[in-house]
């Protein structure tokens, strides 16, 4: 067996640390009872509470969570679709068209969807009425109109890499198209679809540009809340906020990782011992 340089490791340690020491700095300040960087002061959970009772965090957290969930939802469906026709549908007329809309969203800045999908509702409002104004629907329209690019891009390299000998099976075998994708293409596509979801929903928890473009009043998402407070200097509460965020998301994923090795080790203890 091949040893690691010891160099290596030393490496390895300096970027992990560049990389994840500021987390730990901030998990260490949200504990600070005094309010400056430069001063400890003694542990506390002054922060915590003081997070719990603010309104304004938690309205625009619950708004930010309602928002990815619905933009993802929509970005699934339409991105399904047309990953689903680059992957099985052959040539066809408009596929080039469509090659290329989707494709926009992963190469163009933020800055300038967000001002495109700006002047774009405010050309909608003046001549058909609708939207009445920006606000939660028009962030989520927004946020799924860049996450859809993400989803078709996930489910077409997933068809991509799967035989379509099963779903041609399925038709031999009299199966009308509707039920062969039903049994057969969508779950194959599941563990795509589950991706391209939690991807489009981070992406619209995460986005501030497109948001500060298409949001309006009353409309302001957790990291427009937050980007708006950093301009007058860091608070402890926003460390706690951060501490919050980073202990769910470990959490999830300690979770999904020891469901899937016991999963994995029930698998291996089903089929018995190897002949």
């Amino acid at each position: 067996m091949r040893r690691i340089s010891p160099t290596l490791i030393v490496w390895l340690i300096i970027c992990y640390a560049f990389l994840y020491a500021p987390i730990g700095f901030l998990f260490a300040l949200s504990f600070n009872a005094s309010r400056l960087v430069t001063a400890w002061d003694g542990f506390s959970l002054r922060w915590y509470a003081t997070l719990w009772h603010d309104d304004a965090l938690i309205s625009a957290a619950l708004l930010s969570l309602r928002i990815a969930a619905a933009s993802a939802t929509l970005a699934l469906i339409i991105g399904t679709l047309a990953g689903y026709a680059l992957a099985r549908l052959g040539r066809f007329r408009s596929r080039a068209a469509l090659t290329a809309t989707l494709a926009a969203p992963l190469v163009i800045p933020e800055v300038i969807t967000g001002l495109a999908l700006l002047l774009l509702f405010v050309a909608l409002q003046q001549n058909i009425g609708w939207p009445a104004g920006r606000g939660a629907g028009t962030v989520t329209l927004a946020h799924a109109s860049v996450s859809v690019a993400y989803v078709a891009v996930i489910v077409r390299a997933r068809l991509a890499s799967t035989s379509i000998d099963l779903e041609e099976a399925a038709m031999d075998l009299y199966a009308p198209p509707w039920k062969a994708f039903a049994l057969v293409t969508l779950p194959l596509m599941a563990p795509a679809l589950v991706s391209g979801w939690l991807l489009s929903f981070t992406l619209s928890l995460d986005d501030v540009v497109v948001a500060s473009f298409t949001s309006g009043p009353g409309a302001s998402t957790l990291p427009m809340v937050v980007f708006s407070s950093i301009k007058l200097g860091p608070t402890p509460e926003l460390y706690a906020l951060a501490t919050v965020i980073v202990v769910t998301v470990a959490a999830i994923l300690v979770g999904v990782w020891r469901t899937q090795r016991g999963s994995a080790a029930g698998t291996i203890a089903g089929r018995g011992p190897l002949r």
